[in-house]
């Protein structure tokens, strides 16, 4: 059956202008980190990304290393592009990243100009299209001068292979700088992809400031921190969780008692408010409007419904945040 996209699909996600930009995005992005590689199902991928186009999420993460195997994502996301989102291309936002380990010898990594050309080259290529809405360098590179990696950032928008570009991990100095190099070539930064999280709060500490002023917008990736702040973790480790299996992001180890009484208490908060764990969770991270948008995983549709609900109640009231802060600090 051919895929027609809800007649509604706009009516109450909310969209945020990017930084000083012309662009806005959806509070709520999909991220295909997990879930959308060559290991996993093609139509649960294919039933994700048509169901979050529904509820309005425009706006599709990648990167050249998702998958496994790496690449696969893209290939996935090329395939569900061909079948079903290629009449609503201009109404989606496509980003992708390079600075992961991609292939064998000394250009497969990292933030030289030769391999991050060649990495949007191949992600074009597995993904179908002649061009990205977004470009991220994807981790700063120690060795590679931060010009460089800038002026490949300029020549992917002045070669229309995107139309935007981003950098993703960097900490407050270098993104201060890269801010500054790129206005200079004449193609602005858009925007930072950054972790941010109740439990990983390190944006709060000058990269904040640095992206306001530099009219730069955020987007956030593991607001959920791995799933550790849903309802999933409330009676201790499952045995079939990321946490039980040993995860390099989230691990058993990493879970302390303290640290579920922590999550208990903000349960309490959140339902207090009539929502979920997780829709707090994400509502916090968008509070004050210094962050555009919230990246998210899913795995089934549920949890996007889930998650885009919290758009209902994004206020929080003085007291709310006062007794957060004091669970957290």
């Amino acid at each position: 059956m051919v895929y027609q996209a809800k007649s509604d699909r706009y009516a109450t996600m909310k969209y945020n202008r990017v930084g000083r930009s012309g662009l806005k995005i959806p509070a709520v992005s999909l991220g295909l980190w997990h879930n959308f590689g060559g290991v996993d199902s093609f139509e649960n991928g294919r039933e994700l990304v048509r169901h979050a186009f529904d509820l309005g999420i425009t706006h599709f993460d990648l990167a050249n290393n998702y998958g496994p195997p790496p690449g696969s994502a893209e290939t996935m996301f090329g395939q569900l592009l061909a079948t079903d989102l290629k009449p609503y291309r201009d109404e989606l936002v496509i980003s992708t990243k390079a600075g992961y380990y991609m292939w064998e010898g000394p250009y497969g990594e990292w933030g030289s100009r030769k391999y991050l050309i060649s990495s949007l080259d191949q992600s074009l290529k597995r993904m179908g299209l002649d061009y990205v809405d977004i470009f991220y360098h994807h981790r700063p590179d120690p060795d590679t001068p931060l010009e460089e990696t800038m002026m490949a950032l300029d020549y992917a928008v002045r070669s229309g292979k995107a139309l935007y570009v981003g950098i993703s991990n960097y900490r407050a100095p270098e993104a201060k700088e890269a801010i500054r190099i790129l206005k200079e070539l004449g193609t602005p930064l858009l925007i930072h992809q950054p972790r941010y999280s109740m439990f990983d709060r390190w944006i709060e500490d000058g990269l904040q400031d640095v992206l306001e002023e530099g009219g730069v917008g955020s987007i956030v990736f593991s607001p959920l921190e791995q799933g550790l702040l849903t309802n999933r973790y409330l009676g201790g480790i499952p045995q079939d969780s990321r946490a039980a299996g040993a995860s390099i992001f989230l691990s058993e180890n990493s879970i302390t008692e303290e640290k579920l009484d922590k999550v208990r208490r903000l349960n309490e908060i959140a339902s207090d408010r009539g929502q979920s764990l997780a829709q707090m969770a994400l509502a916090w991270v968008l509070r004050g409007e210094r962050v555009t948008s919230v990246l998210i995983g899913a795995s089934k549709v549920s949890q996007l419904d889930d998650n885009v609900d919290m758009l209902k109640r994004l206020d929080f009231s003085a007291d709310e945040l006062a007794r957060i802060e004091e669970i957290l600090k």
